[in-house]
């Protein structure tokens, strides 16, 4: 078995690891990715047609990250010459007294992110075909939009290949030795490299068995739901239709959100923002639909112009962490082994930062924002013993 020598090796190919990955063959480091499933696949957290882009968070930390990753979107597309990104605005709905809709108005006036506050006398004029809910407030976040997300994974490979990466698709790790150089074994192969960054999504914690930790991560199978529009264009991107997110809908606990009709023509993705755990290898089994009842009813009430029973049902896979927000820090016992996981459904728009930070810490790097949300520490987990 040829034994193959890098600078860096990625662990999962969706979003998170080909911009590790290309930040790292931009690096001029020789760079290797690999990825379990053969590429193209919809096993992981990345694939699916569109995704939401915003600024609109709770959290300062977030709005600033998402300062820089626009713009390094907008360097993509023009890297591979491809439309990544359609602003139609983020429309932003949720009780006006309650404390998740006020953080995140207050959060954007106060970075000056351009948002329009609408009264409820004026909603309907902006925004029709939606029933605004009695006691919710609504802003459009301007800057909000569709990323394309398909295409994002595979222009960043292209680039990452055009700098002299590598990628390595159905190569399953079966081992990972730790030390100096880590050594990662795979079906049809072995690999070297000075240092290694596990981006993995549902796949990570497995794999961090192999280094002796685990982290506090559930997978979760999201149930992805399109809806009929019952006049076809309604809710699209054409007519300038907003993505928007339902803070505490009465139908349940936890948001809902949309993007406008584009995929497929004549439907609007419409989703509940969790789902019930399971084992991604075993996701087919996971059969509950009670968040597509939660759906059905919310749409039925507030999205008039729609039919109130999915048309296409599709499914992704969420890593979810205990507070929601990512891990991005390198391995308490060996600091050449770096960690990305827990992306929690909203991390896609995050990806060429998350990138770029885990590209720093795997060169040795100080990375270029405070990582203190994001580390292991704050669960409290440490490696077994004996590490």
């Amino acid at each position: 078995m040829a034994l193959e020598e890098y600078d860096c090796i990625v662990l999962g190919a969706g979003i998170q690891g080909s911009f590790t990955a290309y930040h790292l063959a931009k690096s001029k480091k020789k760079t290797l990715l690999l990825e379990q499933f053969v590429l193209p696949h919809s096993r992981g957290s990345s694939h699916g047609q569109t995704r939401i882009i915003r600024k609109a968070y709770k959290e300062d930390f977030y709005v600033h990250m998402m300062e820089e990753s626009y713009e390094l979107w907008a360097q993509l597309e023009r890297e591979a010459g491809v439309k990544l990104l359609t602003r139609t605005g983020l429309l932003m709905m949720g009780p006006e007294d309650g404390r998740e809709f006020r953080l995140v108005k207050s959060t954007l006036q106060k970075n000056r992110i351009p948002a329009v506050v609408l009264q409820r006398h004026e909603f309907s004029q902006h925004i029709p075909n939606v029933n605004l809910t009695p006691g919710d407030g609504a802003l459009v976040e301007t800057t909000g939009g569709v990323l394309y997300a398909d295409r994002a994974v595979r222009a960043a490979q292209m680039v990452f290949q055009g700098h002299g990466g590598v990628i390595r698709d159905g190569e399953k790790v079966v081992e990972i030795v730790p030390g100096n150089v880590v050594t990662v074994k795979t079906g049809s192969g072995m690999y070297r490299a000075r240092s290694l960054v596990i981006t993995a999504g549902p796949w990570a914690n497995p794999l961090l068995m192999h280094t002796g930790l685990r982290l506090p991560l559930k997978v979760l199978k999201i149930n992805v739901c399109y809806w009929k529009e019952k006049v076809p264009g309604a809710y699209s991107v054409n007519s300038r239709f907003p993505c928007f997110i339902q803070m505490q809908p009465k139908e349940a606990e936890n948001d809902i959100y949309g993007l406008p009709s584009n995929e497929y023509p004549g439907l609007m993705k419409v989703c509940y923002h969790t789902g019930s755990e399971t084992d991604p290898d075993q996701r087919d089994r996971q059969t509950d639909k009670s968040d597509v009842e939660i759906l059905s009813r919310y749409i039925a009430r507030c999205f008039p112009g729609l039919v109130p029973v999915p048309a296409v049902v599709e499914s992704c896979l969420y890593t979810v962490t205990p507070d929601c927000h990512f891990v991005l820090d390198r391995h308490p016992a060996y600091s050449n082994i770096v960690i990305g996981a827990g992306f929690s459904g909203h991390g896609f728009k995050l990806s060429p930062i998350v990138g770029k930070v885990l590209s720093e810490l795997s060169m040795g790097q100080a990375p270029s924002y405070d990582l203190s949300p994001f580390s292991i520490r704050r669960f409290h987990t440490l490696p077994k013993s004996g590490l």
